[in-house]
């Protein structure tokens, strides 16, 4: 290392007075004699809340050793020390939390030395040992103080209780490159002039931070920081950087990277996956090392994950539940679920496609398999002899079992049979609904992190463009310049061929991983939902018990995961002509050409798609009404189903049971009602809602009451007229959420302690005759002096005045005195936003029965792009709330 990137000797300091958020009661200044002694005593400085811990009378039981990376310093946990000091205080576990100032570096002292990786880990057990750390410790590092903390980690075993990280790396993979910002810096004609001479790299840093880091905290970093004497240690810890074999820190990264593999205490990686530094390969290549971790991505968080989210309380969280009283529990899964006994494993998905590999009967039907194309009809044995050489190519081109697959195919023929041969193979299939828009399936993919993809054209283009991970296989032969331009191995045809013999792998266990499908992104970000093939198997023993689905049902189905299921029901199944992204775009001559394709009994659409089916129901011919008169079931779900829109189905339908089932991705199938249920039930429900029936078999429905800020605090109770948080149990329901520690837990707490629960988000109430009504999401409940109310009630009686077609109520101003707010679409439609007139604000005010602050009017209420239904009310409340401080009227 050059000497340029040597500070001018200097003593260690404590930090100015002021800083936000830095209690200087837990700064200190402390000797630490340097290894073998020939470089004397070193002075450090640290924030360490040992002594505000003795203060409190309690007695610590562990030490967490935070370790900062470049160009920081303890600053960066100083939430993190107030928060483990607030949790001693309140009775909780008292962790003693000491955060360093790395040598060189922060407030501590200016040696005059270079230090390199390894001098950097026996810095810190100098340090440790200095303090008189005998454990248990848990180490917590961030940027290239993560790979120090874990060479800790690695020389202390016996002490080492536990590990955790922010945005780190240990590893560079091979053939790919050193982030784009550190190839800049590492570059010696800018090295110095970037690092040292300006604070360009100390300045790029703080630049990451989403949102952008308000001024005083940036001051607060720049604190140690001020003049290029002070910089030194930023520009040498850069190039200390082990970005090849010929670097003398790689010996020492590659035997910390190894060393982690052996960890068996329990990890938590905490990772904010907008970081142009240490990407998602990087939380890959930690999982790897350490598959038992508990993981959480912060969707919108980078870099700074630190200052973009409260990562403190996640921590403080995790040392209670995995740490409790410092003991060291085994290491277990990722997943947090509470797990239902052991039973006897369900026969797998594809075991009706072995049964009925002879039969030349119709196993399913592409309406369109491309324009001015008749439909395609594809028999079972044709598919089971497809699926059975697609699981063989997909091995023999590199797929195995617990790989990743990305599926971004159309619903169809080729949908269906990849999805089959991956499941079979025991690959793990990744489903993320093209109706989350390119930038929500791009976060979706990105984040699932999968091996392979395989897609149409248009997916193939979107994965090269944006950069998403995986070998690419594309549905069809594509012309070899376009192949090689797309980064595309093989093609569907492709893999046939080299599956022709048929070998099949053995069959993946029933516990192991099958699917992650993804939610449709309504209530936040898009989060993978992880199911195993003997959940999956329950969701088809589920349906089929309930709708009584099975071989020879005609199925037609308008919502992509049950037309998947299709062939796991023995169901002769079809997709209606219709752009899948776009549920609403289905008509009711398409449906009608689709039951009558498939001599179909059973239809299943989603709310959108009959609102619409409805609405097109006039250019119906006759042999189409008389094909949809076959009808025997229909179902709809996704989204509260109107009574009004149910009836129109009646009309269409008139021979037909009409149900709504509720569910989610989490569970499909939690309840079910029918059409004359609901009218049974109509004036019953207590406090209003959606009445969405009786659990279906075996599943179980708890409520937890609200308190007065709206929060679901309450013991879960089967109570008649209890309002809460709904929460279910069921053998099909899902096994957790993927590298989401932090929403695993929030659906798992305070739950029945037998079975396997998970708390919904929905607000509703269960009735005196055990039916489930849904009044909303938990955080759309508006929080008014008078105590908690949920919207779909007051909605539905807004929705029953005759000039209005679709309301949503929300709420404003500051939590606990928030004021009503209705917004309504109006039957004849408005080109603009404005307040209700006085003749319709009345009436809304009567049929609402609330107190509202105001009445506002829209073209059209936002809604989520899956089911094109779900009214997005966080949006509304935000955007009303500006609009009632005067401003702007413009659409939401």
């Amino acid at each position: 290392m050059t000497s340029g990137l040597r500070s001018p000797r200097a003593s260690a300091s404590l930090p100015p007075a002021g800083l936000p958020g830095l209690d200087p009661r837990f700064s200190r200044i402390v000797d630490v004699p340097e290894s073998g002694g020939a470089r004397g005593i070193r002075q450090w400085h640290v924030l360490d809340n040992g002594a505000e811990l003795h203060r409190l009378g309690v007695t610590p039981v562990g030490t967490v050793v935070c370790v900062h990376g470049n160009p920081t310093w303890s600053y960066l946990w100083r939430r993190f020390l107030t928060a483990a000091t607030d949790a001693a205080a309140a009775g909780g576990d008292a962790w003693r939390v000491i955060a360093v100032d790395q040598l060189e570096m922060g407030f501590s002292e200016r040696s005059g030395y270079s230090r390199s990786l390894e001098q950097r880990v026996r810095d810190l057990t100098d340090l440790t040992d200095a303090v008189g750390l005998d454990g248990p410790v848990v180490t917590f590092g961030h940027d290239w103080g993560g790979l120090i903390s874990l060479g800790w980690a690695v020389d202390h075993p016996g002490q080492l209780a536990g590990v955790m990280l922010l945005n780190t790396a240990v590893h560079q993979p091979e053939g790919a490159q050193v982030p784009a910002p550190l190839r800049l810096a590492l570059a010696r004609p800018v090295l110095g002039l970037a690092t040292v001479t300006t604070p360009g790299f100390l300045e790029t840093t703080l630049a990451l931070a989403h949102p952008p880091l308000p001024a005083a905290v940036k001051d607060g970093y720049r604190a140690p920081y001020r003049s290029a004497d002070r910089r030194g240690g930023i520009g040498a810890f850069v190039a200390d950087i082990p970005v090849d074999d010929r670097h003398e820190s790689t010996a020492e990264r590659v035997r910390i990277a190894e060393g982690v593999r052996g960890f068996t205490v329990p990890a938590l990686l905490l990772w904010g996956p907008r970081d142009p530094i240490f990407s998602d390969r990087y939380l890959d290549d930690l999982i790897e090392r350490l598959p038992h971790a508990d993981v959480h991505r912060f969707e919108g968080a980078g870099h700074l994950v630190a200052e973009d989210v409260d990562y403190a309380a996640a921590a403080v969280d995790w040392l209670a539940h995995r740490l409790p009283g410092a003991t060291t529990p085994s290491a277990d899964a990722a997943s947090v679920s509470t797990r239902a006994p052991r039973t006897p494993a369900r026969p797998p998905l594809w075991r009706r496609l072995e049964e009925l590999a002879d039969s030349e009967e119709t196993a399913l039907v592409e309406m369109v398999p491309a324009p001015g194309s008749p439909p395609r009809v594809v028999s079972w044995q044709l598919l089971a002899t497809r699926v059975r050489q697609l699981t063989a190519g997909l091995a023999r081109a590199g797929v195995r079992p617990g790989d990743r697959v990305s599926l971004l195919v159309p619903p169809g023929a080729d949908l269906t049979a990849v999805l089959y041969a991956c499941l079979r193979l025991g690959a793990v299939v990744v489903v993320a609904d093209a109706g989350l828009g390119l930038r929500g399936l791009t976060r979706a993919v990105r984040g699932a992190r999968p091996t392979h993809l395989i897609g149409a054209l248009p997916g193939l283009t979107a994965a090269r463009a944006l950069g998403w991970p995986g070998q690419r296989i594309s549905t069809a032969r594509l012309p070899a310049p376009l192949a090689r331009a797309l980064g595309v191995s093989h093609s569907l045809a492709d893999l046939v061929e080299l599956g022709a013999d048929e070998a099949l792998p053995p069959e993946p266990a029933p516990g192991d991983t099958a699917a992650i499908l993804f939610t449709s992104g309504s209530t936040g970000p898009a989060k993978g939902v992880v199911y195993t093939h003997d959940q999956l198997a329950a969701v088809r023993d589920a349906l089929a018990a309930q709708y009584g689905i099975g071989v020879g049902t005609g199925l037609v189905a308008g919502f992509a995961p049950f037309a998947l299921l299709g062939p796991a029901l023995g169901a002769r199944s079809v997709t209606p002509d219709m752009d899948v992204t776009s549920p609403k775009t289905l008509t009711a001559t398409a449906v009608a050409d689709a039951v009558a394709a498939a001599d179909a009994r059973v239809v299943f659409l989603s709310p959108a798609a009959v609102a619409n089916v409805v609405a097109t129901a006039g250019a119906l011919t006759p042999e189409g009404r008389t094909a949809l008169r076959r009808v025997q079931t229909f179902l709809s779900a996704g989204a509260p189903v109107s009574e009004r829109l149910l009836d129109a189905v009646a009309a269409l339908m008139p021979d037909a049971r009409l149900h709504t089932p509720y569910g989610m991705t989490e569970g499909l199938l939690m309840t079910d009602v029918t059409l004359d249920g609901i009218r049974e039930a109509a004036g019953e429900g207590g406090p209003g809602g959606v009445c969405v029936g009786v659990p279906a078999a075996p599943t179980e429905v708890r409520i937890s009451a609200l308190d007065a800020d709206g929060n679901a605090t309450g013991e879960p109770t089967d109570a008649a007229g209890v309002t809460g948080e709904i929460i279910v149990s069921a053998p099909h329901l899902k096994d957790h959420y993927d590298r989401l520690w932090l929403t695993n837990r929030a659906a798992t707490q305070h739950v029945p302690a037998a079975g396997r629960w998970h708390r919904t988000g929905d607000v509703g109430h269960l009735d005196a005759a055990g039916r489930l009504w849904v009044e909303g999401r938990l955080p759309h409940v508006i929080t008014t002096a008078d105590g908690p109310l949920t919207p779909v009630g007051a909605e539905q009686r807004i929705e029953g005045v005759p000039a209005v077609w679709r309301a949503a109520i929300v709420g404003v101003g500051p939590r606990g005195v928030q004021q009503p707010v209705a917004i309504v679409e109006t039957r004849l439609g408005t080109a603009r936003v404005a307040l209700a007139s006085a003749e319709l604000a009345d009436a809304v005010r009567a049929a609402s029965e609330q107190e509202l602050a105001a009445v506002l009017v829209v073209p059209h209420l936002p809604t989520d792009i899956r089911h094109n239904s779900k009214i997005d009310r966080s949006r509304l409340a935000a955007w009303a709330t500006r609009i009632l401080a005067g401003g702007r009227m413009a659409r939401p």
